[in-house]
């Protein structure tokens, strides 16, 4: 079990309750202090004027609303903004959303009361899901039209998937024995008013970055091994002196995969012989193609982006991003913009930016491997079958090359396209759960093409027939690889083995299976 509260929450309880399916507990004394919180709300708005509380919202706050009225302009907040469209947002991504607001709410400065963070629990505790579409929020006063859909089930309205079919919420809820929500003062605002949607998709994002860029460096040593390269490229005494960490965990990743490789050829002993000397051309390569020499200059700015990515969404995971901020500790009420977006926006991009760079270098060295012209090595696109008549990973190659491109038209970045809306009072947005959700798609993509780099590698390995010369981890890559996708010859339909493959490497612990220390 894993507690929601006044403690912080870190990437590894969020991905634990995430994939892991661990319980999510709400202490007593943090459900104290949100009931102190709520109770100082309730007595201080009682003659004061309260945005959202007795005002309407955006650039309609300068009407105040009646006291008979106060409740149902929560409802009518929540209904209002049930706008969203496109495509529902998988289950797993929901989930997240609930777990980031949870911990936003539990920090006891919205003024809520109790009933809406136990509700939230039983929410994540049962997997039950509300209906949330991808399009809709700009994230700038909070992801507004995701989290509405949140809150219209939450007061028992609006669908929920649980176990993979949609129902009515209020169904579910009686399933459940679950009450729905009741508005006390301004659950409405405090469950819309916030970056909870960019978080929570955010985090998964990273989550999976970090498992494609693992991915990533052991197909890059891969694609060293079986080209027979050299060593001095991922040194410790090379990367050294270059003062980037991520550079300098690569390198280091990347020599403990390949330390016991017998195909790996150190340079003092091949090129810088004494018979090599008086040769006016050399067959063999003094350096390799960029796409397997520099892994280590090109995958460290990955590594970096992410670790910092990691970082700032796990600040606005465990921050307080509702307005207005209900402060009993100072006794007074602080209106301002924690709800905004630019963090979770300018990470999601950079991030997206990374990963397409992630997926351009697998595209090269799927290219290079393809290219018998280039490789000079492999027969042309690995084929072990009949040249001209079978035609190998020929047709997968497009697949790899399109989806890439998919990838670079997306890296543009969200956060310097603000719109302004909301009659202008919303005159510059974060646009923050757009950039989450296109990087999730280019990771997505990007697990797409390293499958296929996948699919090439082994067709080599197989063509060399040097499984015996591979390191301890690589040959583990290979065999597990080859129980799912089986050696070919013939031509055969490929994309259901790409799809078996894919869900493979997506596996929360699929790196752990093979080798535990290429963990990031």
């Amino acid at each position: 079990m894993i507690a929601i509260g006044q403690n912080i929450l870190t990437l590894q309880d969020f991905a634990d309750i995430l994939f892991k399916e661990k319980m999510v507990i709400l202490n007593k004394p943090d459900l104290e202090t949100v009931d102190i919180n709520f109770r100082f709300l309730k007595d201080f708005s009682s003659n004061k004027l309260i945005y959202g509380i007795n005002t309407g919202f955006g650039p309609m706050a300068q009407y105040k609303i009646s006291k008979e009225n106060l409740l149902q302009l929560q409802y009518n907040l929540i209904r209002s903004h049930c706008s969203g469209s496109g495509a529902l947002l998988p289950a797993q991504l929901v989930k997240a959303l609930m777990i980031a607001r949870l911990n936003s709410l539990m920090k006891a400065y919205s003024g809520v009361h109790t009933d809406v963070v136990m509700l939230l629990r039983e929410l994540i505790n049962n997997n039950i899901t509300p209906c949330i579409y991808e399009h809709g929020g700009v994230g700038a006063s909070g992801d507004l039209v995701q989290l509405a859909h949140l809150g219209l089930v939450l007061i028992g309205e609006g669908e929920v998937i649980w176990e993979g079919q949609t129902y009515p919420a209020l169904e579910i809820f009686r399933q459940f024995d679950i009450k729905p929500l009741t508005i006390y003062i301004r659950e409405g605002l405090a469950v819309l008013n916030g970056t909870s949607a960019m978080t929570g998709i955010g985090l998964v994002n990273i989550i999976k970055a970090k498992k494609l860029l693992e991915w990533s460096v052991i197909l890059s040593a891969l694609i060293n091994e079986v080209m027979e390269a050299f060593d001095d490229h991922y040194s410790y005494e090379l990367n050294i002196v270059k003062h980037h960490s991520g550079q300098n965990r690569i390198s280091a990743m990347m020599r403990e995969i390949l330390k016991d490789s017998k195909m790996i050829r150190t340079r003092s002993e091949h090129l810088y012989q004494s018979e090599n000397q008086n040769q006016d051309i050399y067959e063999d390569k003094v350096q390799e193609y960029y796409s397997l020499r520099c892994i280590t200059q090109i995958l460290g700015p990955v590594y970096d982006t992410i670790h910092q990515a990691e970082k700032i969404l796990v600040d606005e995971l465990n921050s307080v991003n509702d307005n207005p901020v209900i402060d009993h500790v100072n006794k007074n009420v602080f209106h301002g913009g924690n709800f905004h977006g630019d963090y979770v926006s300018l990470e999601m991009d950079k991030l997206k930016i990374a990963i397409t760079k992630l997926s351009m270098l697998s595209e090269r060295q799927l290219n290079y491997l393809l290219n018998d012209k280039l490789n000079q090595k492999f027969p042309p696109f690995v084929n072990l079958g009949v040249l001209g008549f079978n035609f190998g990973m020929q047709g997968m190659q497009f697949t790899a090359t399109s989806t890439v491109a998919e990838n670079q038209t997306m890296s543009f970045p969200m956060y310097v396209h603000s719109i302004p809306n909301n009659n202008d009072n919303q005159d510059i947005v974060s646009m923050g759960c757009n950039a989450a959700l296109m990087t999730k798609k280019i990771i997505d993509n990007s697990f797409t093409v390293l499958g296929i780099q996948v699919m090439a590698l082994l067709q080599t390995v197989d063509y060399l027939n040097c499984q015996s010369k591979l390191s301890v981890v690589t040959l583990s890559v290979y065999t597990e690889m080859r129980k799912i996708f089986p050696k070919f010859i013939d031509d055969l339909p490929k994309y259901k083995d790409l799809q078996k493959v894919k869900n493979f490497m997506e596996e929360p612990d699929s790196i752990n299976s093979l080798y535990a220390k290429t963990k990031l």
